[in-house]
């Protein structure tokens, strides 16, 4: 299974629990008259090719299934967009969407717009980056998170680097946008792995997720450390 199809079983199943979780009793059920949830998937920048297959995963799934739900996608201009993504929280608060889906630009800039939704009764998921667990805490929110185990993950991909390498080897680390929890959580995992085999960690900069600016990192690094 390639990860594009990955991903878009991981949106579809999301999306289903999401839905899931409406809290629709039988007898409101009954008596109610039918109405369709209105979902709404929130992501960061849709120039992503990860975030771009997440948004066709979910329209495809309810595609799929019509009857369910209804589908509102939205996402930003870039990685670090985060002013505009809080105005999209916003704009499906007013909405009155009854789910929000959410891949947070940042880890605590987007909790409070979070926390107004769920005051306004709206079911939030969490995918992708996961919001901060103390912020999170000190708002007395429970927004349930899907998402991989980045620390974990990165460790792994450490590993396999580490065995083409000896200590005191140096080690640059390009990661994403610094203020987001799994790319703090990508460097710690990349670190333990580097840790354990004695390699050097000399630099860590943001690519911010982009691939064009990660480049340039990367060129910039190796002009400052030609050991890398």
């Amino acid at each position: 299974m390639n990860h594009r199809i990955r991903r878009r079983i991981l949106t579809a199943a999301v999306l289903a629990t999401a839905t899931a979780a409406l809290p629709f009793s039988s007898a409101y059920a009954q008596n109610a008259p039918a109405k369709k949830p209105k979902v709404a998937l929130i992501m960061k920048s849709l120039a992503n090719e990860f975030l771009l297959t997440m948004e066709n995963g979910a329209k495809d799934y309810q595609k799929h299934n019509p009857a369910m739900f209804d589908l509102i996608t939205n996402g930003i201009k870039d990685e670090t967009d985060t002013v505009n993504q809080i105005r999209i929280v916003e704009q499906m608060i007013v909405s009155k969407v009854d789910v929000i889906v959410l891949a947070p630009a940042d880890s605590k800039a987007l909790l409070p717009v979070v926390k107004k939704a769920v005051d306004a009764g709206i079911i939030v998921v969490n995918i992708d980056n996961r919001l901060d667990p103390d912020v999170l805490k000190s708002k007395d929110l429970n927004v349930p998170f899907v998402g991989p185990d980045n620390r974990k993950g990165a460790q792994k991909v450490g590993d396999y680097l580490a065995k083409k390498l000896k200590s005191g080897d140096e080690v640059g680390i390009i990661e994403g946008v610094s203020t987001t929890t799994n790319a703090q959580q990508r460097t710690a995992g990349f670190k333990d792995a580097m840790q354990k085999v004695g390699a050097k960690v000399v630099s860590v900069q943001s690519g911010e997720w982009e691939i064009n600016k990660g480049n340039a990192v990367a060129l910039a690094m190796l002009n400052e450390y030609p050991n890398l």
